[in-house]
């Protein structure tokens, strides 16, 4: 290497509820109940690597944006958060089309599974990554320095509106027969409106969206700020990935 290539080697993969990259949140956190669980590839899948790893509450993932890497970047974006209709800098975004198709995470660390047969693993929390993503590095999440005083957050500076879900008759079966917390991942998904910012409007539109969120298509509909679950089947394909354990904290 003469310093302007680097080779770089993923560590292991994440399986999460989120079966397409339509309908995953757009941070980390927003929607907390998503989980994911990553698997170490062979070369990686030591324990004494995640020696101490627990005592952490936070991890941050280094990942490849796999489904949007072979896109090529733009130096200019338009960020759902200014309605997809203005443009900003791609460093001054969290876009996908940036020059090496990297994404930070912050997620939650709700268990290490030293038991199975693939691991040692990590369960997580809080995850925005669809399922199949490359994950390139782990660091543990350090409060005292990474808590800024006074932060800024330019044009995303205001939390994001949360629209009111509700489910139609026709769902309600399916919907209840989900575990909790796969309920509660498509109501906390459905309330940030998925939908690209720039064909929303007030109104809403009459058109039924469709997203694999914990192994089902769920299929919705917006108007006037309230998103309608219309429908949840089984859809074709491989199997989600399994709930992780049940914590303490009830989630």
């Amino acid at each position: 290497m003469d310093g302007s290539t680097v080779e770089i080697t993923p560590i292991g993969v994440l399986r999460t509820c989120f079966g397409g990259k339509f309908a995953v949140p757009r941070q980390p956190g927003m929607c907390p109940s998503a989980w994911g669980r990553l698997v170490f590839h062979e070369s990686f899948r030591h324990p004494d690597a995640l020696r101490g790893i627990e005592g952490f509450s936070h991890l941050w993932l280094i990942w490849h944006m796999h489904l949007t890497a072979g896109r090529g970047w733009t130096p200019t974006v338009r960020p759902p958060r200014l309605g997809g209709n203005r443009r900003v800098g791609v460093f001054a975004s969290r876009a996908t089309h940036r020059p090496n198709a990297l994404g930070l995470s912050l997620v939650r660390l709700e268990a290490v599974d030293e038991t199975a047969a693939d691991g040692p693993a990590l369960w997580l929390g809080g995850v925005d990554l669809c399922d199949g993503t490359p994950v390139f590095d782990i660091k543990p999440y350090l409060p005292y320095a990474e808590a800024p005083e006074n932060p800024r957050g330019g044009y995303a500076g205001e939390a994001v509106p949360l629209m009111e879900v509700v489910v139609d008759a026709a769902a309600r079966e399916s919907f209840e027969a989900l575990p909790k917390r796969a309920r509660n991942v498509i109501r906390e998904v459905l309330a940030l409106d998925p939908r690209p910012a720039i064909n929303r409007s007030d109104a809403g539109d009459a058109r039924v969206h469709g997203a694999l969120i914990c192994g089902r298509d769920v299929r919705f509909a917006v108007a006037r700020g309230i998103c309608r679950v219309v429908e949840i089947t089984a859809p074709q394909g491989p199997p989600a990935p399994p709930l992780p354990p049940v914590l303490s904290n009830g989630i």
